[in-house]
């Protein structure tokens, strides 16, 4: 096994916090002879051996085990004190690389659904029951308890929320302002002068147009955290031909060149919304993010793609090689959790060549259309907030970070939708926290 790797994973289950000369402490061995070396030495479970790695058999089984009550991966729960070492038979490596590797995509490349996403549903937080909990977390929590018991003095994990990311993807900016939209007010019911004035007036008069609504919730909550806590992004499609990503707009038009310096003024930060199209194939990246920065002026480092659809786990060599630091896609569309199974930024890890990259990974935890949408969780409001509450929750436990994802056209219907109601309320409850 790379032991670079390895080592990054023990530093991330660590935390920040938590000084080099206590990682040193702990070792990733099954030689007995080393044992003496380290307060902890964690068992291989033999999922990275050659005869094992990148083959279905290295799949974990259901029912999975537990440790302390933690769903564990590989290895198993026993622990022992072999003279002054607590050995530690659970392989909390192994199941953290599994999960944030999203090694399990890369073994099941046939499952995928109708857009080339490997579905929540399918994935083995969920199967398992642990889609809500951020497991690699708790490892955190069990591993910091365990090196006290060997007396080192390691502090406990903070239980507050670190940061907080107001994520909006502007996939349709506007209803009516273009020809087709001034067609579809008319086919809607909408005189002919009314059409007119969506067409015609203040870009603020369209029902899509809710950015100013989101500028004030989200500055609220950034006032209450601090810039430092909270931050809000922008995600604006610069590219893509084909019909999923559709409404199509252009940069320099008009009303988007007011809609991005509202933004910028409103201290938001602009992302790249990689379309549909760079989904399938990633090289068109490269001139979707250069066409994003001309019409900014800015440097662009933020990544989420369209549809959430980064379709295959080495898909990101082509965000790392454009400049990209932080992509925000980690998220399933059909189900609201944690897809890494962690609450905390990691670092891209290649699983075909098992390579770790600067490229940071940002978990995406809730996103507007996969609670209500039928095909995906199809909660009523009441289940919407009970779910997202205990999501956040669970990342105040294990102190890490939430990105939330509201996208502008669901606060167009607050009569026949309850995104607004619900995002405010979760808002708020952040302020609180």
């Amino acid at each position: 096994m790379n032991e670079k790797i390895v080592q990054y994973i023990i530093r991330f289950l660590l935390g920040e916090d938590i000084s080099g000369s206590i990682t040193a402490t702990i070792g990733y061995t099954a030689d007995r002879t080393l044992f003496p070396r380290y307060n902890i030495v964690i068992i291989p479970s033999g999922f990275f051996a050659p005869s094992q790695y990148g083959h279905p058999s290295s799949l974990p089984l259901l029912p999975l085990q537990e440790i302390e009550g933690v769903p564990l991966l590989f290895g198993s729960p026993q622990t022992e004190t072999v003279g002054a070492t607590l050995v530690i038979h659970a392989d909390i490596i192994a199941s953290t690389y599994f999960l944030i590797s999203r090694y399990e995509e890369m073994i099941c490349r046939k499952v995928r659904d109708t857009h080339g996403r490997f579905p929540g549903k399918e994935s083995l937080p969920y199967r398992a029951g642990f889609i809500h909990r951020p497991i690699v977390d708790e490892y955190r929590l069990l591993l910091r308890r365990w090196l006290q018991q060997t007396n080192l003095n390691v502090p406990e994990v903070k239980k507050k929320i670190q940061k907080v990311y107001l994520t909006h993807d502007v996939d349709a900016p506007f209803l009516y302002r273009s020809w087709k939209g001034f067609i579809r007010s008319l086919q809607r019911g909408n005189s002919l002068k009314k059409a007119l004035q969506y067409k015609f007036g203040p870009v603020t008069n369209d029902p899509f147009y809710t950015f100013p609504l989101f500028w004030e919730i989200d500055n609220f909550l950034q006032q209450k955290r601090g810039s430092k806590h909270c931050q809000s992004i922008y995600f604006f499609k610069a590219g893509g031909k084909g019909k999923p990503d559709k409404p199509h707009y252009q940069l320099q038009d008009k009303d988007i060149q007011q809609l991005l310096q509202q933004t910028i003024k409103n201290k938001a930060v602009i992302g790249l919304h990689s379309s549909y199209q760079a989904g399938i194939n990633p090289l068109f990246i490269a001139k979707e993010k250069e066409k994003l920065e001309k019409a900014i002026h800015q440097k662009i480092t933020f990544n989420r793609h369209h549809f959430l659809a980064n379709r295959e786990p080495e898909d990101m060599l082509q965000l790392e090689a454009n400049g990209i630091t932080d992509d925000f896609t980690m998220g399933y569309a059909d189900v609201a959790g944690f897809r890494l199974g962690t609450s905390y930024p990691v670092q891209w890890i290649n699983p075909v060549n098992r390579r770790l990259s600067p490229l940071r990974l940002h978990p995406l935890l809730i996103m507007d259309c996969s609670l209500e949408e039928p095909k995906y969780m199809h909660l009523t409001q009441q289940e919407a907030e009970k779910y997202s509450l205990r999501l956040i929750e669970e990342v105040q436990k294990v102190g890490g970070e939430i990105s939330l994802l509201w996208h502008n056209n669901v606060l167009a219907d607050t009569e026949k939708d309850y995104q607004q109601v619900l995002y405010t309320t979760l808002i708020h409850k952040l302020a609180s926290l």
